[in-house]
């Protein structure tokens, strides 16, 4: 049995115990009553050494003047549009029987497009449908350069990065079944009718929202708390986020905690990769934290989507799947659970592949599928996002990350760890010149700083509604 250790609340030391089943668990033998927590394998490998409770307090600085495409970014970023009263249909409209036929046709043609014929269909605890789908059948190949394709093999990981290849078993809900997809398959949540109804219409479904781009990020409704760097030649990122459950006031609002790989002009060219954790009503009809994929080539218009509801990012592995709940998460002044995810661009072929924890290959972003990113990155952003509908006239009460401020630190704040980025050599490396910035910090705000253990880290996030933030 291995062990090692990790800060408990108060500063003394507790242990981390590894089981057979390479799951971690924490106890805190001073309580009767035991604590447990499954954090994610990767955070064993990063966390063997002793987090000190007086942590460095360098913080980064925040520029004073934000470059005008952080601000574009940070309204484009979002998730969904947002809804005010304005738009309900009113109580007395018509109801037009063939116009909900039609309709309703459209949504069913839509769903055979996405939804693949299974070899196996496991029901998940949370309501989910998973399917088994052939990996050579699966939605990506419906794309013109991909048919008749199979996945690629793995491509050379960044150096510096010492991946163990495993993963637990148990870190997403559906995998609680016990049930697993059979070799040469791959898992996809089940689209349904009443998802793609909640969109705004068939064609937005699974994609962020369209608008005209605004350099007021904070006059669009999206509220933001992120770390970033500029200025260089970024070939890929890779960071630890903690994973929470926060609450999401309504329907049209979102919560999300992820990292963004960007280049373009920040015009209709913008080109992104992302991938994170979001709590979204709207896509998924509930309120988990879901692990989830998005890639642009055109600034959200016409190209790209969530998860594997479009042709573009093929996936590789039978364990994982996107758009899944994940499971367990954190909670206040308990267990802290977080996530690793690596994005690179491969060396090699130039296609851009997404790790999960400690060496798991999801899949790829074909190099074909962008403009700018066929070359490398011009900004790496990492944070929380949420949107804010005003409802009844006051500031949203969604909270983002933990709903806690940055200022109450590990055990109540969300975190983001160990940021790196990768360079022309293909190799791992530190944050230089971090900024961190919250459009709206007496709702949600950030806490950056470095050490010998998180590397660069930051704490961010908050509660929305409160007596600074009416």
């Amino acid at each position: 049995m291995v062990a090692l250790c990790w800060m408990d609340l108060v500063g003394d030391m507790a242990p981390w115990t590894k089981t057979r089943k390479n799951i971690w668990y924490y106890f805190d033998h001073r309580r009767r009553q035991h604590q447990c927590t499954q954090p994610q394998t990767g955070l064993a490998e990063e966390t063997t050494q002793t987090i000190s409770s007086n942590m460095a307090s360098s913080h980064c600085n925040i520029s004073p003047i934000i470059p005008i495409f952080v601000s574009f970014l940070l309204v484009v970023s979002s998730v969904s549009p947002v809804h005010s009263s304005q738009t309900d249909p009113p109580a007395n409209q018509t109801f037009r029987p063939g116009e909900e036929l039609e309709k309703l046709k459209m949504v069913r043609d839509h769903l055979q497009k996405i939804n693949k014929p299974a070899l196996k269909t496991i029901q998940s605890p949370d309501g989910d449908l998973i399917d088994c789908v052939l990996s050579h059948l699966q939605p990506a190949f419906d794309h013109p350069l991909l048919q008749g394709q199979k996945p690629l093999d793995p491509p050379e990981r960044p150096i510096g990065h010492n991946p163990t290849g495993v993963v637990s078993e148990d870190y997403q809900l559906w995998s609680f079944s016990g049930e697993t997809c059979p070799e040469g398959t791959i898992p996809i949540r089940r689209t349904n009718e009443e998802d793609v109804l909640r969109a705004s219409s068939i064609q937005r479904f699974g994609r962020k929202a369209r608008r005209h781009v605004r350099r007021d990020s904070s006059s669009n409704g999206h509220e933001h708390a992120v770390g970033y760097v500029t200025g260089d030649q970024y070939y890929g990122a890779k960071a630890s986020i903690n994973v929470w459950a926060p609450r999401v006031a309504n329907q049209y609002e979102f919560s999300l905690s992820q990292m963004w790989v960007i280049s373009g002009s920040f015009g209709d060219d913008l080109n992104t990769i992302e991938a994170g954790w979001q709590v979204s009503p709207e896509l998924y009809g509930d309120n988990y934290p879901r692990f989830f994929t998005y890639w642009t080539t055109d600034a959200y218009q016409a190209t790209g989507c969530y998860n594997l509801l479009c042709s573009g990012f093929v996936q590789t592995n039978s364990r994982i799947a996107i758009g899944a709940a994940i499971s367990p998460t954190s909670s206040y002044k308990g267990g802290q659970f977080d996530i690793s995810l690596l994005v690179w661009k491969d060396p090699k072929h130039g296609n851009w592949w997404l790790e999960f924890g400690s060496g798991v290959l999801v899949g790829y972003w074909p190099a074909f599928l962008f403009t700018h990113l066929r070359n490398h990155a011009s900004m790496v952003q990492f944070g929380g996002e949420v949107v804010n509908t005003r409802p009844s006239g006051f500031h949203t009460s969604t909270q983002m990350g933990s709903g806690h401020f940055a200022g109450e630190g590990f055990g109540k704040a969300s975190y983001f760890r160990n940021l790196q980025v990768v360079d022309w050599d293909n190799s791992l490396i530190p944050l230089s010149n971090l900024r961190v910035l919250a459009d709206h910090p007496n709702c949600y705000d950030i806490q950056g700083g470095i050490n010998n253990v998180w590397g660069n880290y930051f704490y961010y996030g908050g509660p929305g509604r409160n007596v600074r933030c009416p």
